[in-house]
């Protein structure tokens, strides 16, 4: 449709052209999103409503390499922020080798 044919419309025929337009477009946005669906279901993608996770490397197991010598429960393996209990016997003078578990 020219721009031309646009000014000579009413407000009102111009909303009803508004509605139609809408509606078209909700139907065509229907129809590509069942398309696409389908064609991730034949590619074997997770089900509706799910989120494609990538997947994961498997991780190494860490074992603890320091222990709290007054909670034996408390381990810290080294990595990332020391523990509470770590910096508290830092700060008092001892090592951090003083708190090495030892493998047998």
């Amino acid at each position: 449709m020219k721009s031309d044919n646009l000014k000579l419309l009413s407000v009102d025929e111009l909303w009803a052209l508004h509605e139609r337009v809408i509606a078209e477009l909700a139907s065509k946005i229907a129809a590509e999103k069942k398309a696409l669906d389908e064609r991730l279901r034949r590619l074997g993608a997770a089900p509706e409503g799910r989120q494609l996770k990538p997947a994961k490397r498997p991780y190494p197991k860490v074992f603890p390499k320091y222990r709290n010598p007054q909670n034996a429960a408390e381990t810290w393996a080294g990595r990332g922020k020391q523990p509470r209990w770590v910096r508290a016997q830092l700060r008092s003078g001892k090592k951090l080798e003083d708190f090495r578990i030892e493998r047998v």
